[in-house]
């Protein structure tokens, strides 16, 4: 514990940058790890979720991720549901001046959302043979959730800036989570939240896995805009915490998924460690050549019409969606075949799964990504990028 005053007691709280993973005494052979997770009935050999962003997913790349064996998220309250043709819209997202780039966004989302096009884009992944994943805010849920399910949703994604086990409105209307769960009939994924309590008491609400981290994407301003947020590797580590907890209490082993924070593969591979089981990421898959974003990435408040929380961010095209997941790589730094680094990592911590990483040592190492990097920095290469 610290002190910011005599009068107010904190805790330091660490982000995935500070820390490291310290090599065992042991190493193995690559081709004995095995870096799948499984969510719900649904297992997914790559342990990486496309985030529900519009610059990040619309129906092609869904099948996609799901041929490679990691999955992609569609936004319900999205460009894919407001327009049946999605793809002028983008354009014009991806043509707005810095300056303008808010005010077109929230001119484009007020096109009303429209229940055929969740069945379509839905119906369009479904055809495919891929696993069909898509998101809701709270408030659109009970609306939402059985169209989708109907129309064939594998998975559900409930998600928000913050989700609480507990909400409290004067208001009434208030969506209750255990029995959303139960209604759905397919996993519900819930997030976001941070903290132990959280954590399991969404589990015990009857969520299939939780969503940790508020604040840490590369397009969000939420830390900005609200002064809310927990650094990852503190948020991840406890809510691993409540994911161990409950069970032992119930024998139900429910999936945390780091989301957010994460830029490169070395950074997905320390939520790992820290405890999640699984990453969503929204600005690396945003770069490849096919996503729908254009070389441009935004959060899903950017466009609110109240609050904005979220920034439109140029991040360029670094490959195929295929180089980035799985190679080959043609860059140093990070950006491609993340399953293979991710494969490697475990081979040569000396783990054969993910929930062995988990008990790997942890060490704070904030020199980590500078520390004899002199050059690289000097000259912009590898890690100095």
């Amino acid at each position: 514990m610290e002190e910011i005053s005599k009068f107010k007691i904190t805790r330091r709280g660490y982000g995935l940058d500070e820390i490291a993973l310290r090599p065992t005494e042991r190493t193995i052979d690559p081709e004995d790890v095995d870096i799948s997770v499984k969510i719900g009935c649904y297992e997914f050999s790559i342990p990486v979720i496309a985030s529900a962003m519009d610059s990040v997913v619309n129906p092609f790349i869904a099948v996609e991720l799901s041929k490679y064996g990691a999955l992609g998220v569609i936004n319900l309250q999205g460009i894919q549901t407001r327009y049946d043709d999605p793809v002028p819209v983008l354009e014009e997202i991806a043509a707005a001046s810095t300056d303008d780039f808010v005010t077109v966004m929230q001119r484009l989302y007020e096109e009303p959302i429209k229940p055929e096009l969740i069945i379509k884009r839905i119906q369009e992944v479904k055809s495919h043979g891929a696993i069909a994943a898509v998101s809701s805010v709270p408030q659109m849920a009970a609306e939402f959730g059985p169209i989708a399910r109907d129309a064939g949703a594998d998975i559900f994604v409930l998600q928000a800036t913050v989700i609480a086990p507990k909400h409290i409105s004067s208001k009434g209307n208030i969506l209750n989570i255990k029995e959303f769960c139960s209604m759905m009939e397919i996993p519900v994924i819930v997030g976001n939240t941070v903290g132990f309590s959280s954590t399991i008491g969404l589990m015990r609400q009857g969520a299939s896995a939780v969503l940790i981290g508020v604040g840490p994407g590369a397009a969000c301003t939420t830390r900005g805009v609200l002064g809310i947020g927990v650094p990852q590797a503190t948020a991840i580590s406890e809510a691993a915490a409540a994911r161990d907890m409950f069970f032992n209490e119930t024998g139900k082993y429910i999936p945390i998924i780091a989301d957010g924070g994460m830029v490169n593969s070395g950074d997905m591979i320390k939520a790992l460690a820290v405890g999640a089981d699984a990453v969503m990421i929204g600005s690396p898959i945003a770069r490849a050549q096919e996503a729908p974003g254009m070389g441009f990435h935004w959060g899903m408040a950017t466009p609110n019409s109240v609050l904005p929380r979220g920034t439109r961010i140029r991040v360029g095209t670094v490959g195929t969606l295929k180089e980035i997941l799985v190679g080959p790589a043609r860059f140093d730094y990070g950006c491609h075949n993340i399953a293979g680094a991710m494969v490697l990592s475990l081979a040569t911590l000396g783990v054969k799964t993910i929930r062995e990483l988990h008990n790997v040592e942890v060490i704070v190492a904030p020199s980590l990504l500078t520390e004899g990097k002199v050059y690289q920095k000097a000259q912009k290469l590898g890690m100095g990028k």
